[in-house]
């Protein structure tokens, strides 16, 4: 037995390694004041790696993917030969390959829960702010409705367009606005200060809207990443959500709120008009579940032009109502479920009360 783990003590350090990883993991959640202090270390130690990962114009985090899945089906494909060749070993063989590729795995896994899944258990923009989320009246919410829909009426016209009315402002010009967008918001709450770096495009866009994503924050590279390829009328806000995770919220409905909120506080028009188009989709999703005829009467007041984007931007994703999307969708809801977001993929809908209790 000695021999044995002699023979395997490089994978055995390796386990011991990932074990204490997922102990860190669990002293961080298990209260508050811990997930804040394990949050923090890991804040700046992503801000470290991110300045790095940054001076490449691409999206670093895209090719990891690809590298970790190659990797995999070389490292099986190796124990396939090893075990086909290696006889009187073989178990030993198994042992061995099939420990490391568990230990990668829970590796890879693990750093996320670590510099990712203890900032759910941590405070979040509710707690350091004091703007909570409220149970809001149809009254209110055709309020706020209201609102975005006149909001929206005053900025439709100083974004540009192609011959067919769609928003059609260069996501390049988008992009370079980005790293403005929280400077207004930021003044109203402090904590939401840093500076912000340009975030990447995604290569495989086209696959993530497949998958129903329209980008994402990488906690191993630092990288905030977005999809090119959905309409460039959302691009925007979805700009300013990932810049959010990048502040350390992990809550999708916070950041889907901030996103909102950073966007029509900058003074970029193009922001604006794009924070107050994705505040009127989850609005009216919501006043059309509340009374439809109040619904009708609040979307008959918009310009045609929004009404455009609008169904240029439904167009769009109808294409990807398919197994793909709905398994991408279980997965993420079921792993927002696991970091005790227990709404899953429907706690995106409570950016409602927030937008109500703030606007």
């Amino acid at each position: 037995m000695k021999a044995f783990m002699l023979r395997h003590r490089r994978v055995h350090i390796w386990l011991f390694g990932v074990l204490v990883l997922f102990g860190i993991y669990w002293s961080g959640i298990s209260s508050p004041q811990a997930a804040n202090a394990v949050s923090a270390v890991t804040q700046a130690m992503k801000d470290g790696y991110a300045g790095l990962w940054y001076l490449f114009p691409f999206s670093v985090v895209e090719w990891f993917y690809v590298f970790f899945i190659l990797g995999v089906m070389t490292w099986l494909a190796v124990l396939f030969h090893r075990l086909r060749t290696g006889a009187g070993r073989r178990w030993e063989i198994a042992y061995g390959g099939i420990l490391g590729l568990v230990c990668l795995f829970l590796t890879t896994y693990g750093f996320y829960c670590v510099t990712w899944g203890v900032n759910y258990y941590a405070s979040g923009f509710q707690e350091k702010s004091g703007v909570y989320a409220q149970p809001v009246t149809v009254d209110e919410l055709e309020r706020v409705a209201l609102y975005f829909t006149e909001r929206l009426s005053e900025t439709e016209g100083q974004v540009k367009r192609d011959e067919n009315g769609v928003f059609a402002v260069p996501r390049d010009e988008i992009f370079d606005g980005s790293t403005q967008v929280y400077d207004n918001i930021s003044q109203e709450f402090p904590f939401l200060a840093r500076r912000d770096r340009t975030p990447k495009k995604m290569v495989f866009s086209r696959l993530f809207s497949a998958m129903n994503f329209t980008g994402f924050y990488s906690p191993y590279t630092g990288e905030s990443n977005l999809n090119v390829d959905s309409p460039a009328c959302l691009l925007p806000a979805n700009i300013a959500h990932e810049l959010a995770h990048q502040r350390g919220i992990a809550s999708e409905q916070e950041c889907n709120f901030l996103a909102i909120a950073a966007s029509t506080a900058s003074d970029s028009a193009v922001y604006q008009y794009s924070g107050y188009l994705m505040g009127y989709i989850q609005l009216s999703n919501a006043l059309y579940r509340a009374d439809k005829d109040r619904w009708e009467a609040v979307r008959s007041l918009l310009p045609e032009t929004v009404l455009v984007d609008l169904r240029y931007h439904s167009a769009y994703w109808a294409q990807f109502d398919g197994l793909t999307a709905k398994v991408s969708t279980t997965i993420y809801d079921n792993a927002l479920k696991s970091y005790g977001q227990t709404d899953g993929i429907q706690s995106y809908g409570t950016v409602v009360d927030l937008l109500v209790a703030y606007y």
